[in-house]
């Protein structure tokens, strides 16, 4: 019998958080069949009018992952938005490590009922922008991965971590042209070198300033960091209400706890090697927008805009071969484009939970943390794995030239002071 969320359903789902396109729901009642679940919630843009369950793809979307036959055979999006997952990043990122999740039946009350419920959670930009589409007939149900199920059945304590990976590169441009509340010493390149040192520096940098790229759950239950994405006001315990909030974890003194958690996760970081995989995924972008975007053109049988803007001069001196190639290649170059971005732009959850002593039989990874002599499992997984549709080629485009332009403005005003300094001040 296939599952359905009715109105009845919605006050046992409870806000976790949300991003651009969907709200993240967590489960709080007693059904088995939702204990440990989360729902991702679709949302529609207030300014575009809003529709339900939408046909997968036109020809050159199509076209893009004709050697996916999963893909392709999909009739809709949501379900080509499933299959890709299954078959596109699963394999690439280690399919211990990601969750494709099923589609579930909900009703428009249903919908209503949650729109109702969490509006007093959600950021007020956010409900400015989006409301729950209430036309879809399905979401997509997933694991909750900031919990372990036994953890759930037994009432054992989990801790878990969520980190906005981002892409593995500086981080003056992203603060330039993303919306941040305060600035963070946060760099990605220290998080993916693969030095303990450094994955640790980039850990306390992100606890230090979470905004939303680095949240903490307690059984499931925020305790620290962002809801809502963006530079919502960050939901915190703090300082010795944290410390003491650790304690049914981190059996360490008062003072101590902190430093000891966010040394399980530099640990947990570096032993489980997810994002060395990550890394190798994100490199499949060889060309880059501004590369890519020319293939692009040539996939949909466009004029290039890109060259047309640069003369034509330019444009056949630096373009021209790329507009030579094969289509196949063309096809390969945005196909590998579009799952670097997606790899550049998921989420990691690490969760862990104390190992009891003598448990050898443990189905999960384990750690050893020195600092409180403890072992604990632990879990990681990839969340957010959206694919990339090809129809937003020209808005990576546009957005890659929009970094360029303000890094370019801010390596001109860094710089100055020092040509007024050289200038005698004249």
């Amino acid at each position: 019998m296939e599952v359905a969320l009715l109105e009845n359903d919605a006050s046992h789902w409870v806000y976790r958080g949300e991003g651009a396109e969907n709200l993240v729901l967590a489960y709080n009642g007693s059904s088995p069949l939702f204990v440990g679940k989360v729902l991702r919630i679709r949302k529609a843009s207030r300014k575009v009018a809003a529709s339900g369950t939408e046909q997968w793809g036109n020809g050159p979307e199509r076209l893009i992952w004709k050697d996916d036959p999963d893909i392709l055979s999909s009739p809709l999006k949501e379900i080509a938005q499933q299959m890709f997952v299954q078959s596109v990043m699963a394999p690439l990122l280690g399919s211990q490590h990601i969750d494709a999740g099923i589609y579930v039946l909900v009703s428009r009350e249903f919908l209503e009922s949650v729109e109702k419920n969490v509006l007093c959670q959600r950021p007020a930009w956010r409900i400015e922008a989006a409301k729950v589409n209430t036309d879809c007939d399905y979401e997509l149900l997933l694991s909750d991965h900031s919990v372990f199920p036994h953890s759930i059945v037994n009432g054992e304590p989990c801790i878990s971590v969520e980190i906005k990976v981002y892409i593995a590169e500086g981080n003056a441009i992203k603060k330039s042209v993303t919306r941040i509340a305060q600035v963070s010493e946060y760099d990605p390149l220290d998080l993916f070198s693969g030095s303990k040192k450094e994955i640790h520096k980039a850990v306390k940098a992100l606890f230090t300033t979470p905004q939303n790229n680095f949240r903490v759950f307690l059984n499931g239950s925020l305790i620290y960091g962002g809801l809502g994405g963006g530079t919502d006001s960050t939901s915190l315990i703090v300082g010795e209400e944290f410390e003491d909030v650790l304690k049914c974890v981190i059996q360490a003194d008062i003072g101590m706890r902190t430093e000891s958690f966010l040394q399980l996760v530099t640990e947990a970081v570096s032993k489980s090697g997810v994002l060395d995989r990550l890394l190798e995924v994100q490199k499949l972008d060889i060309f880059d927008i501004e590369g890519a975007i020319h293939a692009y053109y040539d996939i949909v049988s466009k004029s290039c805009r890109v060259c047309r803007d640069l003369g034509e001069d330019i444009a056949s001196h630096r373009f021209s071969s790329l507009h030579s190639i094969p289509s196949d290649e063309s096809l390969k170059i945005v196909r590998d484009y579009l799952i670097a971005a997606t790899a550049k732009d998921c989420s990691l959850i690490i969760s862990f939970t104390p190992r009891k002593n003598g448990d050898s039989a443990s189905p999960y990874d384990n750690i050893y943390l020195a600092s409180t002599d403890q072992s604990f499992d632990y879990k990681a997984y990839f969340i957010d794995l959206d694919m990339k549709l090809l129809k937003k080629m020209e808005y990576y485009y546009e957005l890659d030239q929009k970094i360029v332009s303000c890094y370019i403005q801010t390596m001109n005003t860094e710089h100055q002071p020092e040509k007024i300094a050289s200038s005698g001040g004249l």
